[in-house]
C-alpha cells in the first residue's frame, strides 16, 4: 500500500513540474508579445519606424519634364558608345542614348524619362558593322514622348546616332513599318538585323496605334529600319 502511495506522489509531482514549466514558458512568450505591442506602438513614427518602412519600393513613375541643356551636355558615355539621337525632321535635337536590357516579363526596357531613348546594349554599336537597337516613349500619361511622331519618318529621312567619343554617324531611312502587338515579337528577329545586308544598321522602336484600357498598352509597334550612309 505505501508502494503505491510513493507511485502516485511522484507521479503528481512529475506532472506539477511539467504544469509548473509550461506555464512559465507560456508566460514568458505572453510577455514578449505585450512588450512587442508595446514597443513598436511607442517607436511608431520615430527614424527607425520610417526608415524600415521605406524599404518597400514602389514601381517609378514615367519622368515628363525633358532635361535641361545642361544635363544633356554633361551626359557621358564610354567612346565606343551612343551617346545622343537627332532626328531634325522630328524635332530630335539630341536626346540621351540611354543603355537599357531586358525588363523581367521578357520585354525591351525603356528609360525613365519620356525624352530619352534607350539603347539595347546587347545590340550593335556605331561604327561597328551591326544593328543598333533604339526604343523610345510614344509618350506619357499627361505630355507626348520623343518617339510619338515616329510614323512621319520617310524613306531618305536621316537619323543621326552621336557616339561617346564625339564622331557622328548618318543613317537613312529604308522602312517605316507599324506591326500589330501580337506579330511584334517575331518581327523582332526581323528588327535585329540590317534591311541591306552588309551595311551597318539602326532600328527605332515606339508603341503606336490605339490604346487599349484591357491590355493596358498600344495595339500597335512602330519600327524604323535606317542604313549607314
Amino acid at each position: 500500500m505505501s508502494l503505491e502511495l510513493g507511485v502516485s506522489w511522484k507521479r503528481i509531482v512529475k506532472w506539477v513540474v511539467v504544469v509548473l514549466l509550461v506555464a512559465l514558458v507560456a508566460g514568458f512568450f505572453l510577455r514578449v508579445l505585450i512588450w512587442e505591442d508595446g514597443y513598436y506602438r511607442e517607436m511608431e513614427g520615430s527614424e527607425r519606424d520610417i526608415v524600415e518602412t521605406a524599404k518597400v519600393e514602389e514601381p517609378e513613375e514615367l519622368v515628363e519634364v525633358a532635361p535641361t541643356e545642361e544635363e544633356v551636355y554633361e551626359y557621358i558615355v564610354a567612346p565606343d558608345m551612343p551617346r545622343y539621337l537627332r532626328i531634325d525632321k522630328l524635332g530630335i535635337t539630341g536626346a540621351r542614348i540611354i543603355p537599357m536590357g531586358i525588363n523581367d516579363d521578357g520585354a525591351l526596357a525603356t528609360p525613365n524619362n519620356i525624352f530619352d531613348v534607350g539603347w539595347y546594349e546587347s545590340s550593335g554599336k556605331p561604327g561597328q558593322g551591326g544593328t543598333l537597337v533604339i526604343d523610345g516613349h510614344n509618350g506619357g500619361p499627361n505630355v507626348y514622348g520623343v518617339f510619338k511622331n515616329l510614323p512621319n519618318l520617310e524613306v531618305g529621312d536621316i537619323i543621326v546616332v552621336e557616339r561617346g567619343d564625339g564622331e557622328v554617324f548618318e543613317y537613312s531611312v529604308v522602312e517605316n513599318v507599324e506591326v500589330s502587338l501580337d506579330e511584334a515579337d517575331t518581327y523582332m528577329a526581323t528588327a535585329m538585323r540590317s534591311p541591306e545586308s552588309g551595311k551597318e544598321s539602326v532600328t527605332l522602336i515606339s508603341c503606336t496605334g490605339e490604346w487599349s484600357n484591357a491590355r493596358y498598352t498600344y495595339l500597335s509597334r512602330q519600327f524604323t529600319r535606317a542604313v549607314l550612309i
